[in-house]
């Protein structure tokens, strides 16, 4: 039998594996709405392959839409073939998606075949020496045999290498082409010469050689002896033309143009969320619960499969119960008389918790209507209520004011809990009709963010089933897709009723899993009970209040960006001496590096230069191209994101921008805003503080901006310990300036300017993790100067050494870290086999505590301005924005002095640590004057 080559470059012809798959397993397979045998069948081949074969290198291979090449040159080429099943074309998005999902790089190249793309992709690795597996069940394939290239049949298990090709075909790997120009095929629908078969087309090859040769000596073909053989010539002969189109027609291209080299096609980790929902939709129970109870989703070759076969993540996990459960959504009730309304209602008020879900017609809260709204009080006991659907008469719905007016008050009772998916949202909207939400005990996204921030999406549909095991009814099956989606007010109730009652009963579902393990960790809890709950309704009511915009300042911004994008455009066609697209990489690639020379800083995967930012900074020092496009690109990104957009976000009602802060998105517990961006607005060029003056303070207030000194590096003097670092701090020393004589060894007063930059660069690159190359990079010096820059620092603060020894140590052990206050930040690549991504966990695990603590600070001094706000500062002072470590607020400008005063002193009590908590205060019309 051949022999598997070790770690060999894995070729998967996936075209092969669909059709195959389709025809071999049950047509019964189906998730409800569409066929999946041939996407269980693929994924079950490709399973069955890695566990077979260790690499690290692997594709998938699939024919492109359209036509290729082959049907220009030959307009018959497969035309017997017919069109693809509509129910195995509806299976390929899914299959595609669950291979990207496994972490399997996936090719489709137009005007090819997935035969070529394999072909070109094994040529390039046997020359360079690498062993190449192709699997298929393609004979054509065996042309691509040779000293490095096996096949292996999946289906039948059987591998050939270039004595396996000659035992089952009877001649060469050389001479596959040949053999099959001769034989023709009737499926691709090649011609061929007629009445050759295979044992006559061996007979040939065998006794003369390939086309080439026999038609140079065609008489000697009637003394080869085989039936036939006096009249083949003759057949040869008429069919010559049809021959040699056979050869190009069955010859597999070596010279498809990629955009990833072989080398390139590495696995990734699989993600894990993407597997849950793509496993769950289309109900591949087994898989599903494999994931569900511990796994990872990758697959390990057997020679180091059992307990260890899964790749690492936090044993926390597994913890969580995730059994599956039975949703009858039949028992759900559609309210619509008061009686029965009225029934629902003590139900709520007597429960001691229940879940609450708001429908609306938009996802915008700040414009949302109301449509209905769901409940459930138990497990599978739930209704809707709908109010405002517009196919019924007002008689057959309930009115929307009078169901806000008797829910009024048990949604205002504090002492009445309710857990919700995302409730700041439902808030919000409940706010717009003068009810101001209370009683939010619990909201499931944010348990499973808090849980474990890194674990998957923490949307309703991926945690039902990741821990119910449950697909719930999606958006789009009730209301369509794209142009034509159905808003939720369009929708007709016997599918609307079922959709949101299924949210109350699955949040209650949810929450009664989740809550359990929330409560086992004291920390966790009080993270989520004490923290990110009470959150909730600050961040809508800071939402709500949004930050007037002087439209006409950033107008005038947008022209001036415009009229410097079109000189930075002049001036860069003048030096590259010709015009291009300044935002095509692969126009300026050509420019750079082909036209002018320029040294290749890096190269992308597949082989070519890169011109990505990095590239052009460093280039930028030398060469004056790369320094303007740099300037083009990030005026471009100001002008679009921000000058452009901004005034179109104002509010027509509020004359502000509301922007929508989430809880649960980053993997430190750091805040992110969207619609606008506000985390992102750059303060250290002069253009991103000229957007920054157009968010402006009305008449009679100014802007006022609070942000924490230094944080991260006092979090890194508290956590480490460090003597000299805490000394430092609480001596109030310019903590850069303080670095530098440590490492200098000179007087605090001796320290120059660039040895305070240097300082200042080692002190923030130590906490993302910067390494010696970085340094020496940002600073402009030797690899080995930066290193012993570092050496010394480490001399001078052991204390530093030491946590981040103890925090790499301790991120191994358990899978996570912690912040100061018990925030768990999962590492699930802190034992990658993959050494770069190890070393990135490693980074991320001496970063997070710092960043994790900051942002639980930070979001702690939003609590406690809040509650002094709402009890003490009302018509005042407004909390607008949370941007990383500051707070921008709108004050009356009688009463600044004051606010002023009291918001630092609530900010600096927000955390208790061996150092200082410094909050610095500014103020002015805008917020840029704030700084």
């Amino acid at each position: 039998m051949a022999r598997i080559p070790e770690n060999p470059l894995i070729l998967i012809d996936g075209s092969s594996y669909l059709y195959r798959a389709f025809h071999a397993y049950p047509e019964t397979m189906t998730n409800g709405d569409i066929p999946t045998n041939a996407v269980y069948g693929v994924v079950n081949m490709l399973r069955s392959m890695m566990r077979q074969f260790s690499s690290e290198r692997i594709a998938v291979v699939f024919d492109a839409k359209g036509k290729t090449f082959r049907d220009e040159m030959y307009p018959q080429y497969k035309a017997n073939r017919p069109p693809m099943p509509d129910d195995l074309r509806c299976q390929i998005e899914p299959l595609y998606n669950i291979i990207r999902a496994m972490g399997l790089p996936l090719i489709c190249v137009p005007g090819v075949e997935a035969d070529d793309v394999i072909g070109t992709l094994a040529s390039k690795a046997s020359k360079a020496g690498q062993a190449v597996l192709i699997s298929t069940g393609d004979k054509d394939m065996a042309q691509l045999v040779d000293d490095n290239v096996t096949l292996i049949n999946t289906m039948t298990n059987v591998v050939m290498d270039r004595e396996g090709v000659i035992e089952k075909f009877g001649i060469p790997p050389e001479l596959i082409i040949d053999y099959l120009a001769l034989m023709g095929d009737k499926v691709d629908n090649i011609p061929g010469v007629p009445g050759v078969g295979d044992k006559t087309a061996t007979a040939l090859l065998q006794g003369i050689g390939g086309l080439k040769k026999l038609y140079d000596n065609l008489d000697q073909i009637a003394d080869l002896g085989f039936r036939g053989s006096k009249t083949m010539a003759n057949k040869l002969v008429e069919n010559k033309e049809n021959a040699f189109l056979s050869y190009e027609l069955a010859t597999i291209k070596l010279d498809v143009e990629l955009e990833s080299g072989y080398d390139s096609l590495l696995k990734s980790d699989p993600n894990t969320d993407e597997l849950i929902e793509l496993y769950g939709k289309l109900v591949f129970k087994s898989w599903l619960n494999e994931i569900l109870e511990g796994g990872s989703g990758a697959i390990v070759a057997s020679e180091t499969s059992g307990a260890n076969s899964r790749t690492e993540q936090s044993s926390a996990a597994s913890e969580i119960e995730t059994s599956a459960v039975t949703i009858d959504r039949s028992r759900y009730e559609t309210i619509l008389d008061q009686e029965t309304f009225n029934t629902w209602l003590e139900k709520l008020t007597s429960s001691d918790v229940f879940a609450f879900d708001t429908e609306t017609d938009s996802l915008d809260y700040m414009v949302a209507n109301l449509v209905g709204v769901s409940f459930a009080v138990e497990e599978g006991v739930a209704a809707y209520v709908p109010v405002a659907h517009d196919y019924l008469d007002a008689p057959e719905q309930l009115d929307r004011s009078w169901v806000l007016e008797k829910l009024k008050p048990i949604l205002e009772d504090d002492s009445q809990s309710k857990v919700g998916q995302n409730l700041k949202y439902d808030a919000s909207v409940l706010a717009r009709y003068g009810i101001e939400m209370k009683g939010i005990k619990h909201d499931t996204m944010l348990a499973s963010y808090v849980y474990n921030s890194v674990g998957g999406k923490h949307d309703m549909d991926s945690l039902a089933l990741r821990f119910l095991q449950h697909s719930c009814i999606s958006f789009e099956q009730i209301a369509g897709k794209g142009k034509k989606q159905l808003t939720f007010n369009q929708i007709e109730l016997d599918q609307a009723s079922p959709y949101a009652a299924e949210d109350a009963d699955v949040t209650l579902r949810l929450h009664n899993r989740l809550s359990k393990n929330i409560n086992q960790d004291d920390k966790l809890k009080v993270i989520y009970e004490q923290v990110e709950v009470p959150l909730v309704p600050v961040l809508s009511r800071i939402e709500r209040t949004g930050v007037l915009i002087d439209a006409m300042k950033l107008a005038t911004q947008s022209k001036e960006i415009a009229l410097r994008l079109d000189e930075l455009e002049r001036k860069a066609f003048e030096v590259a001496e010709q015009e291009f697209n300044m935002n095509s990489p692969k126009q300026l690639q050509a420019i750079l590096f082909d036209k002018m020379g320029l040294p290749v800083i890096k190269k992308t995967p597949s082989g070519t230069p890169s011109t990505n930012e990095e590239v052009l900074q460093e280039l930028a020092l030398d060469y004056p191209l790369p320094k303007l496009i740099l300037e083009y690109r990030g005026l471009a990104k100001l002008k679009s994101t921000y000058t452009d957009k901004l005034p179109k976000m104002i509010n027509p009602q509020t004359g502000r921008v509301h922007t929508s802060y989430h809880q649960a998105v980053t993997a430190t517990g750091r805040l992110s805003s969207t619609d606008p961006n506000l985390q992102n607005i750059p303060i250290r060029n002069e253009q991103g503080r000229r957007i920054r003056q157009a968010f402006i303070a009305p008449q009679g207030y100014k802007i006022m901006a609070v942000d924490y000194s230094q944080i991260e590096l006092r979090i890194m003097a508290h956590l480490s310990g460090d003597k000299a670092l805490l000394e430092a701090f609480q001596q109030g020393k310019d903590i850069h300036s303080a670095t530098a004589a440590e490492i200098i060894g000179v007087g605090i007063d001796k320290v120059s300017a660039e040895q305070r930059r240097r300082a200042k660069a080692v002190n923030f690159g130590l906490i993302y993790g910067m390494s010696a190359f970085g340094l020496a990079k940002q600073l402009g010096i030797g690899r080995h100067e930066a290193q012993q820059y570092m050496d010394t620092y480490f001399e001078r603060y052991p204390g530093v050494m030491q946590y981040m020894e103890d925090t790499r140590s301790m991120a191994s052990e358990q899978g996570y870290v912690e912040t100061l206050f018990g925030r768990r930040l999962h590492l699930p690549e802190i034992k990658s086999r993959n050494g770069m991504r190890r070393k990135a966990a490693e980074r991320a695990a001496i970063n997070a505590p710092m960043q994790g603590t900051a942002a639980d600070i930070i979001k702690k001094a939003m609590l406690l301005v809040d509650k002094w706000i709402e009890e003490e500062g009302h018509g005042r002072v407004k909390l607008l924005m949370q941007v990383h470590d500051e707070l921008v607020f709108e004050v009356k400008e009688s009463a600044l002095a004051q606010i002023e005063n009291k918001v630092q002193e609530l900010m600096e009590s927000a955390a208790n640590l061996d150092v200082p908590l410094v909050a610095e205060a500014g103020h002015g019309d805008n917020w840029d004057q704030a700084h």
